[in-house]
């Protein structure tokens, strides 16, 4: 076998690798040998040498009966060290503060790791309990104003992706039927902001808009909400202003020039784009480049 046969051999079992990994969800934290290799579409001898030596290192965890496995937090120490080495965790703790003394609501900072949305800063002007945006570390792109902000941006393909990852539904006003979810992310691509009107939480309004790098792809999002009875729908279009205002602060802080063409605009959305890369091994792990 030459060196470039070894190389290649090692990238394809880099990749098994990461299938295997990404076959566990937050929906599916535990799998068995035979599931993960269903949803690998891997043998079943394949599985098990992988997950052997997964659990090995730390990347997986076995559980007490044996014979299901979940992600160990080996990954999550790596995820944590590159969140913490990102440019946007560095760069926006300013803006992220002064959004929420200009807008007096919580503001969420989060990354889009191709599936669902990251977090990496939040203010919360009043710690409200039972609040689940500000207790979970990860959320869903579909129903709250930083993941539907971000995947309006996203090419066709990863939007597909994420729809064929299932639409959950938290609240009555959830959007759970695929085309009007796209009808949805059009509106939110024409106005520059995104709306969600009590689709996580019941009671909660949210505006959120993108955050683009020096690529100009957007790669994340910033979000301002707060009680329905104070964040009103007709001071929706006030606080998508400053919002905006703010999201392009920081992509500007972070290298993007206003007016430039980011490349995914000339196939994301016309049914001709490839697909989006792929999704992330843990929460923020592999998004490091994209600021």
């Amino acid at each position: 076998m030459t060196s470039a046969d070894g190389s290649r051999q090692s990238v394809k079992s880099l990749f098994k690798m990461l299938e295997v990994l990404e076959a566990f969800s937050s929906t599916d934290p535990e799998l068995s040998v035979v599931e993960i290799a269903r949803r690998a579409n891997l043998p079943r001898t394949t599985v098990h040498r992988i997950v052997d030596s997964l659990r090995s290192v730390g990347f997986l965890e076995q559980d007490a009966s044996r014979d299901r496995y979940r992600l160990g937090l080996k990954l999550f120490e790596l995820g944590g060290n590159a969140l913490m080495n990102l440019p946007l965790y560095r760069e926006a703790p300013p803006f992220v503060d002064t959004l929420a003394k200009l807008s007096g609501e919580d503001v969420h900072l989060c990354i889009f790791d191709g599936a669902q949305m990251v977090f990496v800063n939040r203010r919360n002007q009043v710690a409200r309990p039972h609040n689940t945006v500000i207790t979970m570390e990860a959320s869903p792109c579909h129903s709250t104003g930083v993941g539907k902000a971000a995947l309006a941006f996203q090419s066709e393909a990863v939007i597909d992706r994420v729809i064929r990852a299932g639409l959950a539904r938290f609240t009555p006003n959830t959007i759970v039927e695929p085309k009007r979810l796209k009808a949805e992310l059009a509106a939110i691509r024409a106005r520059g902001y995104s709306v969600d009107d009590a689709e996580h939480e019941p009671e909660l309004r949210c505006v959120g808009a993108p955050i683009r790098n020096s690529a100009g792809r957007v790669f994340a999002a910033i979000s301002a909400s707060g009680p329905s009875r104070r964040v009103t729908s007709e001071r929706v279009p006030e606080l998508a202003r400053a919002v905006m205002t703010h999201a392009e602060l920081l992509s500007v802080r972070l290298g993007y020039e206003p007016g430039q063409q980011p490349a995914e605009s000339l196939h994301a959305h016309d049914g001709h784009g490839k697909s989006g890369r792929r999704r992330a091994i843990s929460g923020s792990s592999r998004v490091e480049d994209r600021a």
